[in-house]
């Protein structure tokens, strides 16, 4: 894993997408994370933007994400919206945000990439661009 790659290529990714207003996503982390590698090597927080969690406070996220269970199980995103084969997102059905908010995983070889975004579906549209974008660029180095 080229730790210098992931970590040049976020902070080129992170201060146009993530963050301000007028950015796709208010919230990004970036864990890593090897279901097919040794039990003893824990997933942790590799980079965050606009959050600030502990790597005990995402470990019943991991969990959740390693049953793979999920078009059956809930998390506190409250409705997963869309299934895909690296990825899925969902749409908070309980937010005080008029326009709502929603999040987006996707999953690379080696990481998993947490967006938070706020808005409709033109906003869900661009984040989803956003984040795609990112986990191209890792693509690229298999990770």
């Amino acid at each position: 894993m080229d730790w210098g790659f992931a970590h040049r290529t976020w902070e080129k990714w992170a201060p146009t997408n993530v963050g301000s207003s007028g950015e796709p996503l208010k919230a990004a982390m970036l864990l890593n994370y090897d279901p097919t590698g040794p039990s003893r090597l824990l997933s942790t927080i590799s980079e965050q933007r606009g959050l600030k969690l502990k790597p005990v406070e995402v470990s019943s996220f991991l969990d959740y994400i390693k049953r793979n269970n999920i078009q059956t199980e809930c998390f506190f995103i409250d409705m997963v919206t869309s299934i895909h084969e690296s990825w899925f997102c969902a749409r908070c059905v309980n937010t005080s945000k008029a326009a709502g908010e929603g999040a987006i995983v996707m999953q690379t070889t080696s990481f998993l990439l947490v967006a938070l975004y706020e808005g409709s579906i033109g906003s869900a549209s661009r984040a989803m661009v956003s984040v795609d974008q990112f986990a191209w660029q890792l693509s690229r180095r298999s990770l």
